[in-house]
């Protein structure tokens, strides 16, 4: 390689490189190792393309010549590691001014000055940014030589700005300044061709014509039409205007009678004049006799472009405006936005505005109603045809105007949204709250209170307040009176938007409320003493004892707690205890007799409070009802008992009286209480006396226990071999194997205390019945005071030794098999020492008092029952008859 070779290498021209070596600042091997230094620094440079530019330097340089001390590296052979001379002066300076013009649709041309100090300058970097964006692009990924560039791949229509980097080995130079705004558009080019040349008039010498505009405007602004002419029997165009003609249209004068012309235009803009246009069909100049026809309109064909968006129908959120809106996907400078509806210019019409903004036109309704419905066209001039069209209907779509008017409204008379409507509650004491809930409230809300056309202000007697958290805005009234009838209404302005609620309180509902309000006020002074919780009320137990029941509070030691029934005092046998927060009052065998006015009173130092309770009518009705429920659900199965009067029919329950809603049948119809059918009951059960029983009485029994809302039916089935012929001693027979008593126990024994007492009797049955004692219903075990024997499976014993008046009751004795079995019943009423013998208990029949000495003595009773049970199903339905006396009893117990 010859020297001059090297130095083009380098970068330097052959007088540069000598000068460099005359002046004897650097050796030629210096300059050598400090040239492959540059170049090995070359051959690895690489640009940090970041979003503001920059350069990464593999080795360190200096920024103005000198000296500096290299990093070891190795080229070929050669191995370089000392101080080196750089001979130039670091990075270029900046580029100069930046300048960029439209270039197509999608690009833009950008050209820039070249810098003052270029220090072997290898290239540019070009950034851009979209106006109001603070991120730049990257134009380029590599130095570009030229000065100028073409940014392809931007945004139609959009705004940007450029800068431009000097680059070289040292890196890259400061940013030049930013270059003007430019909108992407196409370059300016001469318009196309005119069309459409109509001729409007003629008066024999002259022809006025009109055309329509060039279907592309070029960039710029239509700005001038030059008009040609020529016989329509030759080629030869002849100008008929030299100066341009601005509007389209045009009279050309001096033309000749009865001769057919043709005539082409061209029009001009900044870049120059387009191509003509096709020849006009001809015309011929001759006076018109009709008259000339109106003002001159051009119409542009309403159709949508593809290319394009579709006219949209809409309200402005922030006025509440109805508008059509277009945005067009081409525009130039020049271009226009033309209006018209059903296919007429809207020109100046006061009921529209246009207004247009970028590439986007408004067409704004100012008044709209049903005169505003119609198809709506738009037309972009200066464009290939870009338009649209739009039909306005007055219902049945999102863009009706009727839908659009109801939006408009309320954008323009916003409404502050309610969730719950103004409303009133009565509080404790007596007060009275009105009140309403909005959706949301903002801090700066504001409102009053209107009673009766009168504001009212928080103060003495009411107090208002809101709460922004929840939206709610009340006001409370202390004290509730007549005088506070009437309307009550609130108004509410939160920013643009306002609302009223309001409430008529007036009438039948104003009494109620102030009825309410009193009542609420006199149940805080009540309950400032001791007080009931909970009036009177009744439960009944599953004993059916019937309760009167309250609860009591705010009470103490001292409080007195009193029944009374009809103003009479109840002395309970069981003394209240208020302490315990709860009092009640039994009534037992609950009746008819029950009924009356029941009032509990509560006093103490602190004040007093009472409690009535009406027995009657409805009430007591539904005290029988639940008495009812409890007893149906506990009614036992019909058992069948021989009294002497005939046969009777029994059900057992844990209460009955003959208030409750019972009901006997027979074969499904309903019996009523005769000579022949008795119907009683007694506490412990219901029964159906059947005197004289006969075959017609043979069928199903049924008892019906109603409760109001349940009826509760028990059956027992006497067909079958009832009756059987023969006589009295065969009936006997039949029943011959049942458990019974055969004799010994009195009805009523009254003995005196620390005396011994049996109750011994014979039993019989086959096979051997089972015996069981009851006092008071509660089966008697056998202990030291109480001693229980059955001895042969024939003698039963009952013995009490030293009886007290505890041992008072009503005891019974159970004799059972299989075939059935009797329950016997006797009353034992104890004495003290020195007292008279007490009368026998109403119900019971009188006896003479049995003595110590007599204890054990066989007694007849009066009656006895036998009844049979679904344990043998065989003889289920085997009735056994018998009337007898106690005689009769004592003469065939031992046949038994």
């Amino acid at each position: 390689m010859s020297q001059g070779t090297q130095c083009q290498a380098f970068g330097l021209t052959l007088n540069e490189f000598c000068i460099l070596l005359n002046s004897k600042s650097i050796t030629l091997k210096e300059f050598c190792v400090s040239w492959l230094s540059c170049i090995y620094s070359k051959l690895f440079y690489q640009r940090d393309r970041t979003a503001g530019g920059g350069s990464g330097r593999p080795f360190p340089y200096p920024q103005d010549g000198g000296w500096f001390t290299n990093r070891s590296f190795a080229a070929g052979n050669l191995s370089v590691s000392k101080c080196c001379f750089c001979p130039w002066t670091g990075v270029p300076s900046a580029p100069g001014q930046v300048v960029a013009t439209r270039n197509t649709k999608s690009s833009v041309f950008v050209q820039w000055e070249s810098p003052k100090h270029q220090n072997s300058l290898m290239g540019y970097y070009i950034d851009g940014r979209a106006v109001g964006s603070k991120d730049w692009f990257a134009c380029n990924h590599k130095p570009f030589k030229h000065n100028r560039f073409v940014v392809h791949g931007l945004i139609p229509g959009e705004s940007y700005v450029f800068r431009v980097q000097a680059a070289n080995v040292f890196g890259l130079s400061e940013e030049s300044q930013e270059s003007s705004p430019i909108s992407v558009e196409p370059a300016l080019a001469t318009p196309s061709a005119p069309h459409g040349i109509t001729m409007l008039s003629s008066d024999g010498s002259t022809i006025t014509l009109a055309w329509r505009s060039p279907r592309h405007c070029g960039g710029s602004r239509v700005n001038a039409y030059y008009i040609d002419k020529r016989d329509a029997d030759t080629l030869v165009w002849k100008e008929v205007n030299l100066s341009a003609v601005t509007e389209r249209i045009c009279q050309v004068d001096n033309l000749t009678e009865g001769t057919f012309y043709e005539f082409r235009i061209q029009a001009g803009n900044l870049a120059g004049v387009g191509v003509p246009s096709a020849p006009s069909s001809p015309m011929k100049c001759e006076a018109w006799t009709f008259p000339e026809p109106g003002p001159f309109t051009l119409l542009h064909p309403s159709h949508t472009d593809s290319r394009t968006k579709e006219i949209v129908a809409g309200v402005d959120e922030a006025t509440g405006d109805v508008f059509l809106s277009f945005e067009a996907s081409e525009i130039c400078e020049t271009s226009v936005f033309e209006w018209s509806k059903n296919y007429k210019a809207i020109g100046d019409c006061p009921r529209l505005a246009v207004s247009t903004k970028g590439r986007t036109s408004r067409l704004t309704l100012t008044n709209p109603d049903k005169d505003d419905l119609g198809r709506y066209s738009v037309v972009v001039t200066d464009t290939d045809g870009v338009s649209s069209s739009h039909t306005l209907t007055e219902d049945g779509e999102s863009s009706a105007l009727n839908t659009m008017l109801e939006l408009s409204y309320a954008i323009r008379n916003p409404v502050v949204p309610l969730k719950h409507g103004l409303n009133y509650e009565i509080l404790e004491k007596g007060h009275v709250r009105f009140w309403l809930q909005a959706v949301k409230l903002s801090p700066s809300v504001s409102y009053r209170f209107i009673v009766n056309d009168k504001e009212i202000s928080s103060g003495e007697g009411q107090k208002i307040s809101h709460d922004v958290a929840t939206g709610i805005i009340q006001m409370t009234v202390d004290h509730f009176t007549r005088a506070n009838e009437g309307t009550y209404t609130v108004q509410i302005h939160d920013g643009k938007a306002k609302t009223q609620g309001s409430l008529v309180l007036v009438g039948d509902v104003f009494k109620a409320a102030l009825k309410e309000a009193e009542f609420q006020r006199k149940e805080h002074i009540r309950k400032q003493g001791p007080h009931f919780s909970e009036y009177l009320y009744f439960t009944v137990t599953e004993e059916c004892t019937v309760m009167l029941a309250c609860k009591v509070a705010n009470v103490k030691k001292e409080s007195a707690f009193h029944w009374y029934r009809e103003d009479e005092e109840i002395v309970p046998d069981t003394p209240p205890n208020v302490l315990s927060g709860a009092c009640a009052l039994p009534l037992h065998l609950f009746s008819r007799k029950d009924q009356g006015v029941y009032k509990a009173v509560l006093s103490d130092d602190r004040g007093k409070d009472s409690s009535v309770f009406d027995i009657s009518g409805t009430v007591f009705d539904d005290i029988i009802n639940a008495i009812a429920h409890i007893a149906g659900e506990s009614a036992s199965d019909l058992v069948m008992q021989c009294t002497p009067e005939g046969i009777r029919l029994q059900c057992y329950m844990n209460y009955y009286t003959e208030e409750m809603k019972t009901v006997w049948k027979h074969k499904g119809s309903k019996i009523a209480s005769s000579e022949k059918m008795r119907i009683g009951g007694t506490a412990e059960m219901a029964w159906m006396q059947i005197c004289d029983p006969s075959d017609k009485e043979k069928g199903q029994y049924a008892i019906e226990i109603s409760d109001g809302v349940t009826t509760h039916t028990r059956t027992f089935d006497l067909s079958g071999q009832v009756f059987p012929v023969g006589s009295r001693s065969n009936w006997m027979t039949l029943f011959s194997d049942r458990g019974r008593v055969v004799g010994g126990l009195p009805d009523v024994v009254t003995i005196m205390e620390e005396k011994s007492l049996s109750l011994t009797c014979t039993v019989w049955g086959e096979p051997t019945p089972e015996v069981s004692w009851f006092k008071n219903e509660q089966e008697v075990a056998s202990n030291e005071h109480t001693k229980v024997t059955f001895d042969g499976g024939k003698f039963a014993s009952l013995v009490i030794n030293k009886v007290t008046p505890e041992d008072s009751g009503k005891y019974s004795i159970n004799v059972r098999n299989k075939y059935g079995g009797e329950f016997v019943e006797i009353t034992v009423s104890v004495y003290k020492h020195g007292e008279q013998i007490p009368e026998p208990k109403l119900g019971q029949p009188k006896t003479a008092a049995a003595p110590a000495s007599t204890a054990g003595a066989r007694q007849i009773p009066e009656r006895h029952a036998c009844f049979w049970t679904s344990e043998v199903p065989e003889r289920r339905n085997r009735l056994f008859f018998c009337r007898w006396s106690s005689k009769c009893l004592v003469s065939v117990s031992s046949c038994w």
